[in-house]
C-alpha cells in the first residue's frame, strides 16, 4: 500500500517538477497505475483495518428490544435479561452506543443575553470556617450575582439568609454597580419566593425591593439548575479559584479578600466570551437602569417597647440600649455592619453587628447609666406618713374584757 511519504513525493514531482508519469514511476520504482492513483487522490492515503465482528453481535437484537421499551434500563440489568456471561466491558460499550438511539434527546439551549438584560443570583456556602468572634466559627452564606451579557461577577458575605440580610446584600452589590439590571434571576430561595400551585410567588419584602428599583424578578422552576447556569458555574469558580489556601479572621476579612480577588477575576480571559468581562462591562452598564432617587428599605427594621433590662434582641443576639428609654417605644435599624436604636428620632444605642450567635453586647456607657439610675432610685427618702390614727378610750377595752362588771361588784 502506498504510504503518505510516497504520495506526497509523487504529487511534488508532478506539480512542481512537471515530470511525466512514466518518469516518476521509474524514479520511485513503482508501477504507473500506482502513480496515477496517487495523482487522482487529493487526500493522503489512510490505512483502515477491515471491520471484524464482535461477540456482542449475537445478542444485539435482544438489547435493542429492551432499550426500545426501557431506554434507561441499566446495563447490568440488560446483561441479566439477555443471559450475558462473558466480558462486561465490551457489553457495556455496545449498550452505550445503542442507548442514544432509543432515548429522546434533551439538548441544553445556549442563551444569548442582551446588555443590561439580567443578572443571575444565588447563595454560595463556602466550605471554609470563618471566625465570627466570641470564640465561634461559622460558614455564613455569600450572595453571588453575575451579569448575563458581560459575565461581570460580584459577591459579598452576609450574616444570614434571612430576608433583611439578603436584601441588604443585594443593595450593596447593586449600589456598587451604580446601575441595576432589568431583571434578577433567582431560584426558590425562601427569602425571595416560592412556587405555589404551579405559579411563582414573591415575598412581600422582595416585591417592595423590586418595586422601588423598577425591575423584574424571575423565579426558576423547582429542580431546574440549568436555568441559572451562569451563577452556578461562578459558585464553582469561587470554590476552586478563590477559596483554596486562604484563612479568614472575620467576615470583614473574608469580604476584603474577596473584593481584591474579584478585580482579577473580572479581568481574566473568559473562555465562552473569548474576551475579558471588563471589556464588556461598560456596554453592559450603559444599558442597565439608573438607580432610584430614594434607596429601597433594606436590612432589619423593628419596633418594640424597651423592657426594664434595657436590651433589644436581633437575630439571636441582645444589644444594650441607654436605660433612659426604658418603657418607651424604640426603633431598631440594622444591617451587616451595625445595629442602631432610636427613641423619638434620638439615637439611644449604636453597636457593631455581631455575627456570632446567642451573645449579649453591652455598651459600658449604658451599664454605667443603669447603675447610676439604680443608685439614685435607692437614695430617694421614703415619704412621711400623715394619716390620722384613731385612739380608743380605755373604757372600751374594759368593756370588751368584762372588767367594768368586776369593779362594780
Amino acid at each position: 500500500m502506498l504510504n503518505v511519504e510516497d504520495w506526497a513525493e509523487i504529487r511534488r514531482l508532478r506539480r512542481s517538477e512537471g515530470m511525466a508519469i512514466q518518469a516518476i514511476a521509474r524514479r520511485l520504482r513503482m508501477s504507473r497505475n500506482t502513480v496515477k492513483k496517487a495523482l487522482a487522490s487529493d487526500e493522503p492515503p489512510r490505512y483502515q483495518r477491515a471491520a471484524k465482528g464482535s461477540i456482542v453481535d449475537v445478542v444485539e437484537p435482544q438489547i435493542r428490544v429492551l432499550l426500545a421499551e426501557f431506554p434507561d434500563m441499566p446495563s447490568t440489568v440488560i446483561m441479566e435479561r439477555v443471559g450475558w456471561t462473558r466480558g462486561k466491558t465490551v457489553f457495556c460499550d455496545r449498550v452505550q452506543q445503542l442507548r442514544p438511539l432509543f432515548r429522546r434527546p434533551d439538548p441544553a439551549q445556549r442563551t444569548d443575553y442582551l446588555p443590561g438584560e439580567l443578572a443571575q443570583c444565588d447563595l454560595w456556602f463556602p466550605p471554609a470556617d470563618v471566625a465570627l468572634g466570641f470564640g465561634q466559627v461559622g460558614r455564613p452564606p455569600v450572595l453571588v450575582m453575575v451579569s448575563g451579557y458581560s459575565r461581570w461577577l460580584s459577591a459579598v458575605m452576609i450574616p444570614s439568609r434571612q430576608s433583611p440580610d439578603l436584601l441588604a446584600g443585594h443593595w450593596t452589590l447593586i449600589s456598587g454597580w451604580d446601575r441595576t439590571p432589568k431583571a434578577l434571576v433567582w431560584d426558590n430561595e425562601s427569602a425571595v419566593g416560592q412556587w405555589r400551585a404551579g405559579r411563582p410567588q414573591l415575598t412581600e419584602a422582595m416585591n417592595a425591593f423590586r418595586g422601588t428599583l423598577g425591575i423584574k424578578v424571575v423565579q426558576c422552576r423547582p429542580a431546574d439548575p440549568e436555568a441559572k447556569g451562569l451563577v452556578e458555574r461562578a459558585n464553582g469558580y469561587l470554590e476552586t479559584s478563590f477559596l483554596p489556601g486562604r484563612r479568614f479572621g472575620s467576615p470583614q476579612d473574608f469580604n476584603a479578600q474577596l473584593t481584591e480577588w474579584l478585580v482579577r477575576a473580572n479581568n481574566r480571559q473568559h473562555r465562552m466570551l473569548g474576551c475579558r468581562p471588563a471589556e464588556r462591562w461598560d456596554a453592559d452598564r450603559a444599558a442597565m437602569l439608573s438607580l432610584p432617587p430614594v434607596a429601597p428599605v433594606v436590612g432589619w427594621r423593628q419596633t418594640t417597647r424597651l423592657p426594664r433590662d434595657h436590651y433589644v434582641r436581633l437575630d439571636s443576639n441582645d444589644y444594650s440600649v441607654h436605660p433612659t428609654a426604658v418603657g418607651r417605644r424604640v426603633d431598631i435599624v440594622a444591617d451587616a455592619e451595625r445595629v442602631q436604636v432610636f427613641c423619638d428620632s434620638r439615637q439611644v444605642a449604636r453597636h457593631d453587628r455581631c455575627w456570632a450567635k446567642h451573645q449579649s453586647i453591652t455598651d459600658p456607657v449604658h451599664r454605667q447609666a443603669a447603675a447610676d439610675l439604680r443608685m439614685a432610685a435607692r437614695q430617694v427618702p421614703a415619704p412621711a406618713v400623715t394619716a390620722e390614727v384613731e385612739h380608743r378610750r380605755l373604757s372600751d377595752y374594759d368593756r370588751m374584757f368584762g372588767l367594768d362588771v368586776e369593779v362594780a361588784a
